[in-house]
């Protein structure tokens, strides 16, 4: 039997415990923890990156399961922190699967010669602040034991994979999987019978190939997604390079729209076209849009009438795509458009008239055990040879709270999070010293594409550390006055729009005894930005310099 492998299973790497000192350490080889190695490097910061992972890649390397691809368009899910980069890589597509983004991030790695600097394989198990030293002690599965100045979290938001103990899981006899650990030589299905649990992003991405493959595909759904074509296509020729002509000024403009891709809605209300209108811009936005349909009106996620109609239209469209009328019934959202994370798919609705795939409801009657050969509901016992847990991750904190961090006076970062987390900006926590968290809660993070938010978070920390050099101070850490205020905004910013109106991974509400606090930051890149901007300006204001 194959079970779940686990990202703390990497073997770690074999050495005697040892006691190093540099600058600065960086949790994750991802995207943001790559780039922060590049900027550390040009700032003359001495830096260690401590990666789980065989190689570079975060979500990119552990996430290999069929049909996963990019929802953000690849000329916008990409660094523009080097000119001659951005001109010589080449996209195939407009949204990226994971091998070519993953092939991306193993080339910038070798591009810029960063993987001398990477300890692979080597998972960090906690990180102590020391108060007389002002220096972080950073210690890993493997012995060893980091002295640095800095502490950076290029952890992840969505890195920790999410994996309920359902009762009898120990005694089934299939194999087992999720998404974000998926085996490196895939998964075979030919002839076999597979249950997946979960209908969010990932499963929404896999279920079509899944069910192409499977001699049957059995699907357990609690609650019914929003998921809007994808509009996938191969990029054509000279398309890519029209966009290299003035790549910076593609950049520049994206960061004056909230989600850092430019995307102009149709009209500034849903309510103020005809209804004839409204369904010819609707049907459009449908077609060639993807992920940014829910775009398509300013008012959809921030009035409940103009949401409505959005949310009418969608589930009018899964009746016209699915044949069995209960069917579409089941697969059609309840929930407001765009309180959960929306999902973009390839023939997944369409995948529900084939005749070896079975919908199970499991939204009032749940899933009872796991069973030798199976998933029991009640009395029926679904016969599977591989279950696939769908299950999603413990969002914006998990991979944060599974170190062992303690900061000021011994103050453990769980006990601080235990009703919530609180940061000043996403970016620092108070009574945590020279600690910066990349696309932390409390930023824009997953609401605005990753990259973007990763090289901004990068270059505000290398400016912040750069300037504790040049004026002699030792430490920085968020005031508490600051956090608790930016804690009170990110939440009234939160609770002003419909993203809040349902049970997400936003509001950790997939984690049992997690509290539900609405966690990435709503008021979009551009107030963020100047935010970030004008607390620099201020002298940093709101932070405390030793």
């Amino acid at each position: 039997m194959i079970m779940i492998d686990t990202p703390e299973s990497a073997s770690p790497v074999a050495s005697s415990p040892s006691l190093d000192t540099v600058d600065v350490v960086i949790v994750g080889a991802g995207f943001a923890g790559l780039y922060a190695l590049y900027k550390m490097r040009q700032c003359g910061f001495s830096t260690r990156v401590f990666e789980a992972g065989e190689d570079v890649g975060g979500t990119w390397y552990w996430n290999r399961y069929p049909g996963c691809r990019c929802d953000v368009e690849s000329i916008h899910y990409s660094y523009q922190f080097d000119e001659g980069l951005q001109q010589d890589w080449v996209w195939t597509e407009r949204y990226a699967t994971q091998p070519e983004i993953l092939a991306y991030i193993q080339h910038v790695a070798d591009r810029f010669d960063l993987r001398k600097d990477i300890d692979f394989n080597t998972r960090v198990t906690a990180a102590t602040w020391q108060d007389q030293e002002a220096c972080w002690l950073v210690e890993t599965g493997s012995g060893n034991k980091v002295r640095a100045r800095f502490c950076i979290m290029a952890s992840g938001p969505l890195s920790m994979p999410n994996k309920p103990e359902f009762p009898g899981l120990g005694t089934y006899k299939g194999d087992t999987y999720h998404p974000g650990l998926w085996p490196h030589e895939g998964v075979d299905f030919t002839g076999k019978r597979v249950a997946i649990i979960g209908t969010g992003s990932s499963a929404i991405q896999a279920i079509p190939l899944i069910a192409e493959q499977a001699a049957h595909l059995t699907v357990f759904q609690r609650t019914a997604n929003y998921a809007i074509p994808a509009a996938n296509r191969p990029l054509e020729p000279g398309e890519l390079d029209a966009v290299k002509t003035d790549y910076p000024a593609l950049r520049a403009k994206g960061k004056l729209y909230p989600t850092t891709i430019p995307a102009d809605p149709a009209g500034p209300s849903a309510l103020e076209v005809s209804e004839e209108e409204r369904e010819r811009i609707f049907d459009e936005w449908w077609q060639t849009k993807g992920l940014m349909f829910q775009a398509t009106f300013a008012d959809l996620m921030y009035n409940d009438d103009a949401n409505a109609l959005v949310s009418d239209f969608v589930r009018r469209k899964i009746q016209s795509i699915v044949d069995d009328p209960d069917i579409a019934a089941i697969l059609a959202p309840k929930n407001s458009f765009g309180c959960k994370r929306m999902c973009v798919d390839t023939d997944y609705y369409k995948t529900f008239n084939r005749d070896n795939v079975t919908l199970v409801d499991v939204s009032e009657v749940s899933i009872d055990r796991i069973a030798r050969d199976g998933i029991v509901i009640g009395d029926t016992t679904y016969e599977a040879d591989a279950i696939i847990f769908a299950t999603g991750y413990d969002a914006m904190t998990g991979a944060l709270t599974k170190m062992d961090i303690r900061g000021k006076n011994g103050l453990s970062l769980r006990d601080k999070w235990h009703e919530g987390p609180a940061s000043y900006l996403g970016l620092a926590i108070h009574g945590f010293p020279n600690m910066f968290i990349i696309n932390g809660p409390g930023s824009p993070s997953a609401l605005v594409s990753m990259v973007t938010g990763a090289e901004h978070h990068v270059d505000w920390i290398a400016d912040c550390m750069t300037h504790l050099q040049d004026t002699c101070s030792h430490s920085i850490e968020a005031g508490k006055p600051a956090e608790d205020a930016w804690v009170v905004h990110n939440r009234e910013v939160g609770a002003a729009s419909l993203r809040s109106a349902c049970d997400s991974w936003y509001l950790g509400a997939n984690i049992p005894g997690k509290p539900r606090v609405f966690m990435p930051y709503l008021g979009g890149f551009v107030a963020y930005d100047e935010k970030c901007k004008q607390v620099v300006h201020d002298g940093y204001e709101g932070f405390e310099i030793a």
